[in-house]
């Protein structure tokens, strides 16, 4: 697992041992950022079930203003932290706990990641959450990986969908009203 591109560009992060945190494939990160690589600059992020926090950190090598990693487990919390400091990055902050629980805290981002445990339906209730609480700005955007069999609620317009084996990346665009 490394950084792709940007500031902290080849840099290796810390994975984890064992199965709780699934860590993004670099595949799948190359896709996502690929798809996103002009909205990110000077952004705030906020990356729901960060796990080893490596969406956010990608996105604050590529440029982004600050992240908001947030993660209930403290094993998921330390590898945060320590990736943070093997990227030599700043305006990285990250929040112990649950991630549905913050999203009724308010603030506002312009890009956010969704990646939970794929065989749970912590997906749609964030993204329900992120509607309902109003988080995402305008002319913002959603990234959500899943399994292949979940179905999300469309909060937005037009979701994009993109297949990579058996992982689906769905993208989200707030348009400006």
């Amino acid at each position: 697992m490394r950084v792709i591109t940007g500031a902290a560009r080849g840099r290796r992060l810390r994975e984890p041992v064992g199965s709780d945190i699934r860590p993004t494939t670099d595949q799948v990160k190359e896709a996502l950022f690929n798809i996103i690589q002009f909205d990110i600059e000077g952004r705030r992020v906020l990356d729901l079930f960060a796990g080893t926090g490596q969406l956010g950190i990608e996105a604050l090598s590529r440029g982004a203003a600050e992240c908001v990693f947030v993660d209930a487990d403290r094993t998921a919390q330390a590898l945060i932290r320590e990736n943070l400091a093997i990227s030599k990055l700043q305006g990285g902050r990250i929040v112990a706990g649950d991630s549905l629980d913050y999203l009724r805290r308010g603030g506002r981002f312009d890009l956010i990641f969704i990646d939970p445990p794929y065989h749970s339906d912590l997906a749609g209730k964030a993204l329900e959450s992120i509607k309902a609480f109003d988080i995402l700005s305008e002319g913002g955007i959603i990234v959500c990986e899943t399994g292949q069999e979940q179905t999300l609620p469309e909060i937005y317009e037009n979701p994009r969908s993109y297949r990579y084996g058996k992982i689906v990346l769905t993208v989200f665009r707030r348009t400006n009203s």
